[in-house]
C-alpha cells in the first residue's frame, strides 16, 4: 500500500514492484513524495517522486528516460581491497569492477524493465568526495569507474558534480531530471563516515558475484 503521512493526508504513489522496502515518505516542507536511499540501495520510479541520499566517497548515478518518464538513482562504492589504478579496460574482471558494474546494471535494467529505452537515457553523476584528508581516496576510484562504465555503455553524461573534499546531500527529481546538490561543511557527528565504513566493510567481505547484461 502507498505510504501515507497522516498529519498532511498526503499519499506517496505506489512503489514499483521490488522497491517497497525503500524508505518513502511525504516531505511536507517541500510537498514532495520522497524516497530515501542508503549505501548499497537504489530506487526506480515512473511517478513524480524525489530520491534523496547523502554521499561521502560514494557515487550516485541519476538516470532516466525523459520520454517514457521512468528513472532512478543509486548509491554505491567499489570495494577498496583491490588495487585500482584508475586505468580501466573493458576486459578488467577484478571483483571491484564487477561490483560497480553489478550495481549500475541492476538499476538500469529495472529502468528498462519499467518502460525506459536505453537510447533515451539521460545520466547525471555526483559524489566521490575525499571527505577525510590523508585517507586512501576511494572517491577517485569510484569516479574513474563510473566514467569508464558510462563511456563503455555509450551513455552520455548530462551533468556531474564529482570529487573535492565535501560530503553532499543529493535530491534527484526523477520525473523532471532536476538534480539538486548541497555540499555539506561537516560530517554530522561522523554519521556519513560511519555509514559508508559499515557499507565498505560489508561489500569487501561479501563481494557481489555474477554478471548481467543491459538489454
Amino acid at each position: 500500500m502507498p505510504n501515507t503521512n497522516l498529519s498532511t493526508q498526503k499519499t506517496c504513489p505506489q512503489a514499483l514492484p521490488g522497491f517497497t522496502h525503500i524508505n518513502r515518505y511525504w516531505d511536507k516542507t517541500r510537498l514532495l513524495a520522497t524516497a530515501k536511499i542508503l549505501p548499497g540501495e537504489y530506487y526506480v520510479t515512473n511517478s513524480a517522486e524525489t530520491i534523496v541520499t547523502v554521499l561521502g566517497s560514494c557515487i550516485s548515478a541519476c538516470i532516466r528516460d525523459p520520454i517514457n518518464q521512468v528513472g532512478g538513482m543509486n548509491h554505491f562504492m567499489l570495494p577498496e581491497s583491490h588495487d585500482m589504478s584508475g586505468k580501466w579496460t573493458d576486459s578488467d574482471l577484478g571483483e571491484a569492477t564487477r561490483y560497480g558494474t553489478y550495481a549500475m546494471e541492476h538499476m538500469i535494467n529495472d529502468i528498462l524493465k519499467y518502460g525506459g529505452k536505453k537510447k533515451n537515457l539521460e545520466v547525471k553523476i555526483v559524489g566521490g568526495g575525499q571527505i577525510i584528508r590523508g585517507m586512501t581516496d576511494v572517491g577517485k576510484k569510484n569516479i574513474a569507474f563510473i566514467q569508464h562504465f558510462l563511456h563503455a555503455e555509450g551513455l552520455t553524461i548530462a551533468g556531474k558534480d564529482l570529487g573535492d573534499i565535501y560530503p553532499r546531500k543529493v535530491m534527484y527529481h526523477a520525473d523532471s531530471g532536476r538534480l539538486q546538490v548541497k555540499r555539506l561543511r561537516s560530517l554530522h557527528n561522523d554519521t556519513i563516515l560511519e555509514r559508508e565504513q559499515r557499507y565498505k566493510n560489508k561489500i569487501e567481505h561479501e563481494p557481489q558475484s555474477g554478471e548481467i547484461d543491459l538489454f
